[in-house]
């Protein structure tokens, strides 16, 4: 055989030995998940629950916000206050949030953002200014685009919070999948982020490792402000993971939490919008041109190659003729079995059914292109607009007021003016 034809065939065994691995290592791995739902006992306080603020902006979420609010409007916890900031909005969002502060009107505070505040980027500066009217000991930031499926959402976390002496709880929900697309790609972009901030060693004080996630962190007042509160995070558009990384950096005690029937969200519900927004987050959660790079490469090699290079294999095994070729036909079969029997366990704790693992070749196609997408923002290349604000590479921001905009994905035909100056890592935010 000639030596690329070895090469070839080294390389199938060897991804093949990568899945095998990974897949025994889910035993261990799914042991030490934490859930959290509605199940789970009381836990017995020493004196009540600590009083909290749930802070969410809001940016043109007309189709969520309502939703949203009347979920988190209807918890069941002691003592806790609501306060929305409406980010420069120009649908509907203003109007329901005026209907639903007259029905609540003890319990909701709607702040309005007109302008972005110079070295700001949009969620952050929407956050900053409802923190400043939150008078609760625990703060709890969420995005539009959640809805609370339990009333007894926060009394579970802020029990699980105080009885572990936990600083910054952060709780991943669960994805509702509805369109082709989402039922196909988003499993996969889940999974690739969670190879990168596996919950067991964001959990473990002694590794670096830190991940929070903008859908539910819920963090003591003490914690925020060490941390420097949205100041510290004022450029990064993705603020959640460098809040993660400052928290536990300074030695407060992080954790991280699934659930099961308390928190869910469908974060895209677009394939155009799901490929930009996977595109930021990839970009800043991975915080380096390095590691997005990384990524890129190994759901490449691992993901996506095994199937084309089976696909080449048995073709060339049956036209060229057996000799030689057969070696790489059983070396990436063996690879994709051994990838689809690792997938079949993952899929397995997903929102998803198992049969969709059969999909997981397409999903990573996509996935792929995405992260090249994120590469090319983390080199400055191509830039980042949502919600009407654009971000690029070099941490340059147009940003637009609260009056008619350009759609959604597009530059702002008048960009306002330039208000931020971030490294290459800036985080996407999932929210504004």
């Amino acid at each position: 055989m000639s030596i690329f034809l070895w090469v070839w065939v080294v390389l199938g065994w060897a991804v093949a030995i990568v899945w095998f691995l990974r897949g025994a290592a889910m035993g261990p791995i799914l042991a030490q998940r934490r859930i959290l739902h509605e199940g789970l006992r009381p836990v017995t306080s020493p004196g009540p629950l600590p009083r909290v603020s749930v802070v969410i902006a809001a940016k043109d979420e007309q189709d969520n916000i309502e939703a949203c609010l009347n979920s988190v409007l209807a918890q069941d916890y002691p003592d806790f206050e609501v306060i929305v900031a409406d980010d420069r909005s120009t649908d509907r969002t203003p109007r329901i949030l005026a209907d639903l502060k007259s029905r609540f009107p003890h319990r909701l505070r709607v702040v309005t953002i007109s302008q972005l505040a110079d070295g700001w980027f949009g969620k952050c500066n929407a956050m900053r200014e409802a923190v400043q009217l939150a008078t609760r000991d625990w703060l709890l930031f969420s995005d539009a685009d959640c809805q609370f499926t339990s009333p007894h959402t926060i009394r579970l976390a802020m029990e699980e919070a105080v009885s572990q002496r936990i600083d910054f709880l952060t709780m991943i929900p669960q994805l509702i999948p509805l369109a082709l697309w989402e039922k196909i790609v988003q499993p996969v972009c889940a999974i690739i982020l969670m190879a990168w901030f596996q919950p067991a060693r964001v959990n473990n004080p002694a590794k670096k490792t830190a991940y929070a996630n903008g859908a539910f962190m819920l963090m003591s007042r003490r914690c925020y402000e060490g941390i420097g509160g949205h100041a510290a995070v004022r450029n990064r558009l993705n603020e959640d993971i460098d809040f993660a990384r400052l928290a536990k950096t300074a030695g407060w005690r992080l954790r991280v939490v699934e659930n099961d029937g308390l928190l869910s969200s469908r974060m895209y519900p677009g394939f155009t919008q799901g490929f930009r927004g996977w595109s930021r987050i990839f970009y800043g959660s991975l915080s380096s041109r390095a590691r997005v790079g990384l990524a890129l490469l190994s759901v490449v090699l691992v993901s996506v190659a095994p199937w084309l290079s089976l696909a080449a294999a048995v073709v060339l095994a049956s036209t060229v003729g057996p000799a030689g070729w057969k070696y790489a036909l059983y070396a990436w079969a063996a690879a994709v079995l051994s990838q689809q029997a690792a997938l079949w366990r993952v899929y397995g704790v997903m929102t998803v059914s198992r049969i969709w693992s059969l999909t997981y070749f397409l999903g990573a196609v996509v996935t792929a292109a995405a992260l090249a997408n994120a590469f090319l923002k983390a080199l400055g290349a191509t830039k980042t607009t949502w919600r009407a604000t654009t971000y690029r590479g070099d941490g340059t921001v147009h940003a637009a007021s609260a009056k008619p905009t350009a759609g959604e994905g597009e530059t702002p035909a008048e960009p306002l003016r330039a208000v931020a100056t971030a490294s290459p890592g800036g985080s996407p935010s999932h929210g504004p």
